[in-house]
């Protein structure tokens, strides 16, 4: 990609972490909230170039890993259906609900397609006139303008044949349920910048004023990464809480007005439950009423609402980064990405997965008796 090289340059980026050592005089805890993010982050050891005390925190950034295993449930009974052509994300596939994964359901004789678009799955419904195609709709408001731009299509065209199961979430409203919690322990937070390129930073502000916390709208590279932590630290420092925004090559304060107006017409807001934390209000997408013909549980009446099982899984705790892979027992042993306990181990964007693929060698879990190394930092 052009003008991604000097966005990975190491001299720039240890005079980035040199800055930040100079001016952080105490303490401060900072998450993020986007699973790019966090893989870029574990990936170059951004966290192990920081000064001693400055700590960063993986939030629920990943829209996979937040998706219930109820939600999951509805797939694969939808998936299960005699005439249905389930499309879904390759992430998707093989994350664990009560009932198995869809990658099971497949096993079992389902039509579970793995499409990269919501466009792929309109095409098939095109090819298929006389089978039901149902598109796994998830994502936070990076995925829901074409989502959104798919529902419309089917309607210009009359398809009839072709429905979503919803589960879009929101950033905002998690943000605020961390800072509800009475034992959040975080001081500021990087935002997504790909999430702030379609709905711009605006509805931050008030988050920032009333919990008086900055928040730094950031890239994924990792002087993007190292830049937002030096912008979010000068603000913490400084007893100032605002809004402020890194990733000005991509993102505006307004984002992207249409893609806004496509998602505020197809769907409403709703509160949504997440995987691990529970229900947050007003953190998720439905169906407006003009086009409830295109959800999927409506149209094959499929309402079954189960309990979270039980499970060794831990996601609930480090999704609310209170915990982190190395703190689970299960990691790397009864955990793996062939055998996932839970979503974020499967995700491509799970925080388990980011620490199993770059850094399960160095951590100690509590049946061993050898320290491992601490891992290199990796900038290219």
């Amino acid at each position: 990609m052009k003008h991604v090289d000097e966005w990975r340059n190491a001299a720039a980026a240890r005079h980035c972490a040199e800055a930040i050592a100079r001016i952080a005089t105490r303490p401060w805890t900072i998450m993020e909230i986007c699973g790019g993010q966090t893989h870029s982050i574990v990936r170059h050891g951004i966290d192990q170039i920081l000064p001693r005390g400055v700590a960063l925190l993986h939030g629920p950034g990943c829209p996979v890993c937040v998706t219930p295993a109820s939600t999951i449930d509805a797939a694969t009974a939808l998936a299960s259906r005699d005439g249905v052509i389930f499309c879904s994300f390759g992430d998707m596939l093989r994350v664990p609900g009560e009932r198995g994964s869809l990658l099971a359901a497949k096993a079992r004789g389902a039509d579970v397609r793995m499409v990269y678009s919501p466009l792929d799955a309109l095409a098939i419904a095109r090819a298929h006139p006389e089978r039901q195609v149902v598109f796994f709709a998830i994502g936070f408001e990076t995925t829901a303008p074409a989502t959104a731009m798919a529902v419309l299509q089917a309607e210009q065209e009359g398809l009839a044949n072709f429905t979503l199961l919803v589960s879009h979430v929101l950033v905002p409203p998690a943000i605020e349920a961390l800072l509800g919690d009475p034992s959040n322990d975080v001081q500021g937070f990087l935002a997504a910048g790909h999430v702030c390129a379609v709905m711009g930073y605006a509805e931050y502000e008030p988050l920032a004023q009333r919990f008086h916390v900055p928040i730094v709208v950031t890239g994924f590279e990792p002087l993007d990464l190292l830049q937002g932590l030096l912008m979010c630290i000068r603000q913490l420092e400084a007893g100032r809480a605002e809004v402020e925004n890194q990733y000005s090559r991509a993102v505006r304060r307004e984002g992207n007005r249409i893609a806004q107006a496509s998602v505020a017409r197809v769907f409403v807001v709703k509160p949504q439950r997440w995987r691990g934390i529970g229900e947050i209000p007003a953190s998720g997408l439905g169906l407006a009423p003009a086009y409830q013909r295109f959800d999927a549980q409506v149209r094959f009446d499929e309402t079954t609402v189960l309990p979270e099982c039980e499970s060794e899984c831990i996601a609930g705790e480090l999704l609310r980064g209170r915990k982190k892979p190395a703190d689970c027992v299960a990691f790397g042993r009864r955990c793996t990405p062939e055998h996932p306990l839970g979503a974020t181990m499967v995700s491509s964007e799970g925080v388990c997965a980011a620490y199993y693929r770059y850094r399960r060698l160095n951590i100690v879990t509590a049946d061993e008796s050898a320290v491992a190394p601490k891992t290199g930092v990796r900038l290219p």
